[in-house]
């Protein structure tokens, strides 16, 4: 038995010096990961390709009539809400057109008052600024899906407003997209 021994612990050391060769991977491996978080964001093209133009009228003209497109691309699934400001801050879109004061014209004071709307007509629901990130409020909503989705505005000069001094009239309206 005490011969026995040592060969059984002989054969035990080269059993585990085997198990250990063994036990090592080839090739040894490890992971990681490749990460990006996108956060949502959106943007909006106008210019003047936008602009809501009432042509040239006479100035007996009245219940006039205008629109125009622009866009509005936002991340995939992202809601916005579209407000429009004209440049007196009315949050209801009653905007007014400033003379110009085209030459030979000097001193006209005169302003033509309009207003923004989402849908054609008179009738058509007022388009104004009190949309916010999560609500629409009196804009217009939208889901974006990563492509440029167009947005008609509509605009109107309400009764015999047109009835002014002859010269040029304008004004600048500014787009919100609350997202």
């Amino acid at each position: 038995m005490k011969k026995l021994l040592p060969l059984a612990a002989l054969a035990l050391a080269a059993a585990a010096a085997f198990t250990c060769a063994v036990a090592a991977p080839n090739p040894a491996t490890a992971t990681f990961q490749v990460q990006i978080k996108i956060n949502k964001a959106c943007s909006v093209l106008a210019g003047a390709p936008s602009n809501v133009d009432f042509g040239t009228q006479d100035a007996s003209a009245s219940a006039l009539a205008a629109n125009s497109t622009f866009s509005v691309t936002c991340s995939k699934n992202t809601p916005y809400f579209i407000g429009l400001a004209p440049s007196n801050a009315n949050t209801t879109g009653l905007g007014s057109m400033a003379a110009l004061n085209i030459a030979p014209v000097t001193g006209n004071t005169d302003s033509v008052p309009y207003q923004l709307r989402s849908a054609a007509g008179a009738a058509g629901a007022i388009w104004g600024d009190t949309a916010t990130g999560t609500t629409v409020g009196n804009g217009v909503a939208g889901t974006g899906n990563g492509a440029a989705k167009t947005h008609t505005v509509y605009a109107t000069i309400p009764g015999t407003s047109a009835n002014v001094t002859p010269d040029s009239y304008a004004d600048t309206v500014t787009i919100h997209v609350n997202y």
